[in-house]
């Protein structure tokens, strides 16, 4: 009897520290499937830690109380010590996903941790009723120190790569917390009042026994179900990393703006012969000069977006041949430290056909315009011929004859000026101007010809300053086109309505005729060079004034109704002079 008796402390230790351990392996696990989830689950992965570690620590108290022999005596400090333990543990966890903000986060989260088991360890002495209580402190402080270095060298042994690192630090952990409960028994001394029957000690120890037996059958089923959900987890990652192997495009991670991972494709793209020409060091290294700060700028921007949209970038290769490429941009964790994952897609043969299709079209646009120049100035060249050998054979009437030369003369050049509006660079003066005023002066300079015309202009250009930067000739170059134009097309007269408003950042100016409208061939032809259905027109007027608005960064929008007129809504930036003035 005696010998099975001296198994039995040495039994409760074993099963203390098989409580510790797999309860530290539990909350292991858990911590770790933080970084593979996100939002509710990270909430999941956290609390559930805390709760199995904490009912965890709280078990093998009890049973290491037992395995020394020592009275159980159920009261209040018991379900308050669980409590804390949980809600320190909690604490800790959550300070230790500070990966950006905290640098000695392990050293924090420890310490945290390290208190909530310190304080389950030795609160619930004070619980029980004690007659008299001798204190070793300097045991006390050995336990604590040993407490601490077993708590920080878990953690860090837990987020290092050593194959068996989670086993390895639940283990130290479990281990730790055991000793310390060992030291504080033998630094703390009590003797008991005995006020309590020997009844009531054996009902408060039976009632413990099924406590204990119950934390120890949820923190095995949560050691299982971990264990699980860690295999799935596992098969999980094993697909991903098949598909990011496989992957016809880039996957890299970045971390601290250096490559910390790249797939096969990537190796590939950029010309690498092995992941070490790549891995460890700056991504600025393959990027142009030109876009260090907007990359920089870009990746900052992640914090707060999450993730970005599609956008071109161009990179070199470890050769040094320049790729273009597409890059999606998202914020991630990558060893449980902040990183940014990176999808890049090789476009550069799809940029070699484009340009060669944007050469192509402009060849043909230039050809367009050839043709037509040649078309509308071989006309009024062949009435020159003409005249010039009239006047050569003698013939009279030769004032007459002039007068045609010079008209012909006339429209050679103005088709020549619009053609030169087109061409670039050209170098104009930009000033900050009122666009009610530019338009005021259109008005007055068109409201003859839209009198003689039987044509009313009415113009609405509100209270406020409408300021745009531009040149003002160019401006009021567009809005004389879009008025003679109104004006010619209303046969019958009617009215032109005139509306100027700042919407956002733009001033709109809409001119809206009563004109016949225009059809939806008219419509897509509207633009092209000499395309007019005027009898005298050169087809360049609207041609010139997109133009304009175009390298004034504003547009030209029409809306046109057979039988009810047409709208032109032009829009260019609205800009303060002073906001413009103090900013640079």
């Amino acid at each position: 009897m005696n010998g099975s008796g001296t198994w039995w402390p040495a039994f409760f230790f074993l099963l203390a520290l098989l409580i510790s351990t797999l309860a530290s392996y539990t909350m292991f696990n858990f911590l770790g499937n933080l970084k593979r989830t996100s939002g509710t689950f990270r909430q999941f992965w956290l609390t559930g830690g805390a709760l199995v570690f904490g009912v965890g620590m709280w078990g093998k108290h009890f049973v290491t109380v037992i395995a020394n022999e020592q009275p159980l005596y159920f009261t209040w400090s018991m379900p308050v010590s669980l409590f804390f333990i949980i809600f320190f543990s909690l604490m800790a966890f959550v300070m230790l996903t500070f990966h950006e903000v905290f640098r000695i986060r392990l050293v924090l989260g420890s310490s945290i941790l390290a208190f909530g088991i310190a304080f389950m360890t030795y609160f619930s002495f004070f619980g029980q009723p004690i007659d008299r209580l001798t204190i070793q402190p300097i045991v006390v402080a050995l336990s604590l120190v040993l407490l601490f270095s077993g708590t920080y060298g878990s953690f860090l042994l837990a987020e290092s790569r050593f194959p068996l690192r989670l086993w390895a630090a639940s283990v130290m952990l479990g281990l730790s917390v055991v000793l310390v409960q060992l030291l504080g028994i033998r630094a703390i001394r009590m003797d008991f009042t005995g006020s309590f029957s020997s009844d009531k000690l054996n009902q408060d120890t039976h009632l413990m026994a099924l406590i204990v037996g119950i934390a120890t059958i949820l923190v095995l089923m949560l050691t299982l179900v971990t264990w699980y959900v860690d295999k799935r987890l596992n098969q999980l990652d094993e697909r991903y990393r098949l598909v990011v192997e496989n992957s016809l495009d880039t996957i890299a991670i970045f971390k601290a703006e250096q490559w910390e991972f790249v797939n096969e494709a990537g190796l590939r793209m950029f010309e690498a012969e092995e992941s070490k020409d790549l891995l460890g060091k700056s991504i600025y290294s393959f990027v142009p000069s030109g876009d260090h700060e907007t990359v920089r700028l870009r990746l900052g921007s992640l914090i707060f977006t999450g993730s970005g949209r599609s956008v071109e970038q161009q990179w070199y290769t470890v050769k040094g041949k320049l790729l273009h490429t597409e890059i999606v941009e998202t914020i991630t964790t990558f060893d449980n430290e902040p990183a940014v994952q990176v999808i890049i897609r090789d476009i550069s043969e799809r940029k070699k056909n484009e340009e060669l299709l944007v050469n192509s079209e402009k060849l043909y646009v230039a050809g367009q315009l050839a043709a037509g120049i040649a078309h509308e100035i071989r006309n009024p060249l062949t009435s020159l011929k003409g005249f010039l050998q009239l006047i050569a054979s003698g013939r009279k009437n030769n004032a007459t004859y002039y007068d045609i030369m010079n008209s012909e003369l006339d429209r050679i050049e103005d088709i020549v000026s619009e053609l030169l509006m087109l061409s670039k660079p050209q170098v104009y003066q930009l000033s900050y101007q009122d666009l009610r005023v530019m338009m005021r002066d259109t008005v007055t300079l068109l409201e003859t010809q839209a009198i003689l015309h039987n044509v009313a202009i009415e113009a609405e250009y509100g209270a406020e300053p409408l300021w745009i930067y531009g040149v003002e000739n160019q401006i009021k170059q567009v809005f004389i086109n879009v008025i003679k134009n109104a004006i010619e097309a209303m046969i019958d007269g009617g009215a032109i309505r005139i509306k100027l408003s700042r919407e956002n950042e733009g001033v709109f100016v809409r001119i809206h005729d009563e004109g016949p409208g225009i059809d939806d061939e008219q419509m897509a032809k509207m633009g092209q060079p000499f395309y007019t259905t005027k009898e005298k027109g050169t087809g360049l007027g609207l041609m010139v004034s997109y133009k304009i608005v175009d390298n004034h960064k504003g547009r030209i929008r029409v809306y046109s109704e057979i039988g009810k007129g047409t709208l032109f809504e032009i829009m260019l930036p609205f800009l303060y002079p002073e906001v413009v003035k103090k900013s640079s």
